[in-house]
This record gives structure tokens, C-alpha cells and sequence, in this order.
């Protein structure tokens, strides 16, 4: 089990889950977009729900990451470009663009491995 801390505009968060011998971490993921399109993401840029991108916790703006759906073995790269998710349990956020391509928009959350590329 990983345990990191950190703080993120004063605000201070943990990430758990188990590791993989590869490094990576399991757990829940979900999307966002329509409410968020075109809006500053904590990176910075703008946040495009078309782009495949993510937001996590804590690896820094600009990390890639291969997602796995846990369920169905598709597998996706995406960039880390903002903060979340902040709903105990998951340890992802992917653009809707990302969800769609991973095949969970419509469920609307899954459970994934992800590992820094």
C-alpha cells in the first residue's frame, strides 16, 4: 500500500491504493467535461474535454500515464494537465474524449490500473 500527501492550493489530500511491482496504482476513475470545457485547468492551459487528458492528485502537469480498464483490458495514454479526483475511492479523472475512447462515458465511472510512462 502507497500513502502520499501533498498540497495543492492549501489544501492537503492523500492518495492510497495498492502498488503494482511495476509502480502503478488501481482504482476507481470517472470523467469530466461539459461543465468544464474551455475553463483553466489547475495546469494552467485550458482544459479541452476533447483532448486525452486526466487529472490526478498528485503527479506533475505533463505526466503520461497508460490507463487499463480493469474490466475489459482496453488500455489508453493520457496527459496529466489538472487536480482531482477529489471522491475518496478514485484515483483518476479522465476527459470525456478519454472515457469514451477507455468505453465507460455512458457508465459514467470504472475501475482502472494506470502506470507512468
Amino acid at each position: 500500500m502507497v500513502v502520499a500527501a501533498t498540497f495543492v492550493t492549501g489544501l492537503a489530500f492523500a492518495v492510497t491504493g495498492p502498488t503494482l511491482a511495476n509502480g502503478g496504482h488501481c482504482g476507481g476513475a470517472s470523467w469530466y467535461g461539459p461543465g468544464f470545457h474551455g475553463k483553466t485547468a489547475a495546469s494552467g492551459e485550458r482544459f479541452d474535454q476533447n483532448a486525452m487528458t486526466a487529472a490526478h492528485k498528485t503527479l506533475p502537469f505533463g505526466t503520461r500515464v497508460r490507463v487499463t480498464d480493469q474490466r475489459t483490458g482496453r488500455s489508453i495514454n493520457v496527459t496529466i494537465n489538472d487536480r482531482g479526483p477529489f471522491i475518496r475511492g478514485r484515483i483518476i479523472d479522465l476527459s470525456r474524449a478519454a472515457a469514451t475512447e477507455l468505453g465507460f462515458r455512458n457508465a459514467g465511472h470504472t475501475q482502472v490500473c494506470i502506470t507512468q510512462l
